[in-house]
């Protein structure tokens, strides 16, 4: 079997257990979309933003330094969105539509779901269209001061823009 029908079978299977389930993303943790269930311009978005939402609970856990990413939830009115690593490279995302559901049984199995969609998606290789997480302790940009820049490339006092004639 290829990753595509096993990631699809992983997904369906997840969405015939779990009712609440309205939809399902499956996107690279740099915002493409790589499967999906729903409408294309919602999945294409959602997978934008769980890739925004994974790299701010990403980074806010490695900055409090209390363990891995795992989650991250967003509850409205009328449900909620949960999105979950799924391998080095990839993420998936639920969208439920009731909003009092047991979300700990929910998260058991989809976390369950996300490992092993994960796994077959790293065997996959470079072919899913997304990059790894980035390393969180990698060095920052330092801004050069411009005293030190060489004077070709400081502004001069002049302007260089004219106006053109009339």
């Amino acid at each position: 079997m290829d990753a595509d029908t096993v990631v699809g079978t992983e997904l369906r299977g997840l969405r015939r257990r779990r009712p609440e389930i309205a939809g399902t993303v499956l996107a690279g943790t740099d915002g493409l979309l790589i499967s999906s269930d729903l409408p294309s311009t919602d999945a294409t978005h959602l997978a934008a933003l769980a890739a925004a939402s994974f790299g701010l609970g990403h980074r806010v856990a490695d900055t409090v330094r209390c363990g891995e990413f795992r989650e991250s939830v967003v509850r409205t009115t009328a449900g909620c969105v949960v999105t979950y690593p799924a391998g080095r490279s990839a993420l998936l995302t639920l969208v439920t539509v009731s909003p009092g559901e047991d979300l700990e049984a929910l998260h058991e199995e989809a976390r369950a779901v996300a490992r092993r969609a994960g796994t077959v998606m790293d065997r996959r290789g470079g072919g899913v269209g997304a990059t790894a997480v980035p390393e969180a302790h990698g060095p920052l940009a330092v801004r050069t001061p411009m005293a030190t820049l060489p004077a070709q490339l400081r502004r001069s006092s002049r302007p260089t823009w004219r106006r053109p004639p009339i």
